[in-house]
């Protein structure tokens, strides 16, 4: 999931080639991916978001983070790749979640002067707009409130849904017809989570698994909702929740070694501190990220961020759905007379 203690969001624009790692992709490369994402998402903006470069601690800047790929750090919170970084290749514009909506209204008007108007609006409804979002929101609740209620969660909820929502309203405003979601994880089953409450015994932790299961049920019907009431628009969201949830609790069936404990980090589940962390502490390292679910305490490994961003680009109906997957969404033509089309491929 995202780093507890800081909300990092970043927008990462990827031009799709004909041929993407894994992925077969013949979309034009006009087509582009627009990605508003939290850690899971970050490619090394947190790194341009520090005060003081030189004392203050960065997350993934440090080894050995980057260690499968490229073989350094690079701000990246995993051993290598990310899931944006299996879709596609980056450039990067970096920016908090205040400002990030400004940049891309810049971003349109700079593309407007350079393209002009009719050509900037189809650029714009090709794309996709990715969203990871929510996660660090009910992590800091969570971490400070140990029995919350029900009305205190689902008030959260809901600033956090109406937050999101305008967003994605205005990025329509200018242009967007097509978003993709990944919804909240299991964030009781983090190796943090269960390290930081003690609850070793358990699978996952009651409280922060709630939480998420509120968001998810929110924003499937505040979506549903959207595209009764807007033109054209057209989303898809990947149930990130279950599918990681799936390889934390049976991990051998997906190909990994370990699905409870970190690779790399201290304490019983190496739940913090990998590469020292704030303390410069002594912390552990498994010989295989590849085999591990999560490379820290909330954040996978490559390989699983591989699995992940197989199941976001060509997952069935029950995994990313109801009607699209990304690479449906990006199959999706949409020209300016058939705008009001929702119907799948």
């Amino acid at each position: 999931m995202a780093t507890p203690s800081k909300f990092i969001f970043s927008i990462i624009i990827l031009t799709l080639h004909s041929s993407i790692h894994c992925f077969e992709n013949n979309i034009n490369s006009m087509k582009k991916l627009f990605v508003f994402g939290d850690s899971l998402f970050d490619p090394g903006n947190n790194q341009y978001l520090v005060t003081n470069p030189e004392t203050d601690y960065v997350p993934g800047d440090r080894w050995p983070y980057g260690i499968t790929f490229p073989g350094k750090p690079t701000g990246r919170i995993s051993d290598g790749r990310l899931v944006p970084d299996f879709i596609g290749k980056t450039y990067i514009f970096i920016m908090n979640l205040p400002t990030q909506l400004g940049y891309f209204k810049k971003l349109a008007t700079e593309m407007e002067q350079k393209l002009g108007h009719e050509e900037t609006k189809n650029v714009l409804r090709r794309s996709v707009y990715l969203f990871s979002s929510g996660g660090n929101d009910y992590l800091n609740f969570n971490n400070k409130n140990t029995n919350p209620t029900v009305y205190k969660q689902i008030e959260l909820v809901g600033r956090v849904m109406s937050n999101l929502m305008s967003t994605i309203e205005e990025i329509y405003a200018i242009g967007g017809r097509k978003f993709a979601f990944q919804n909240v994880g299991p964030l009781g089953c983090m190796p943090a989570t269960r390290q930081t409450t003690r609850e070793f015994n358990v699978d996952c932790v009651e409280r922060y698994m709630r939480h998420a299961t509120l968001h998810n049920k929110f924003l499937s019907i505040s979506l549903k909702e959207m595209e009764g009431h807007l033109p054209g628009f057209n989303y898809a969201v990947f149930d990130y929740y279950n599918a990681l949830r799936n390889r934390i609790l049976n991990s051998r069936k997906y190909g990994f070694k370990e699905g409870k404990i970190a690779c790399c980090g201290a304490g019983e589940l190496n739940g913090e501190d990998c590469s020292g962390g704030y303390r410069g502490i002594k912390f552990n390292l498994c010989k295989d990220p590849s085999k591990y679910v999560f490379f820290d305490g909330g954040h996978h490994s490559q390989m699983t961020n591989l699995q992940l961003a197989q199941l976001l680009w060509n997952g069935t109906g029950d995994v990313t759905g109801p009607h699209y997957n990304v690479k449906k969404l990006f199959e999706l033509n949409l020209t300016p007379n058939l705008i009001t089309s929702t119907s799948a491929i």
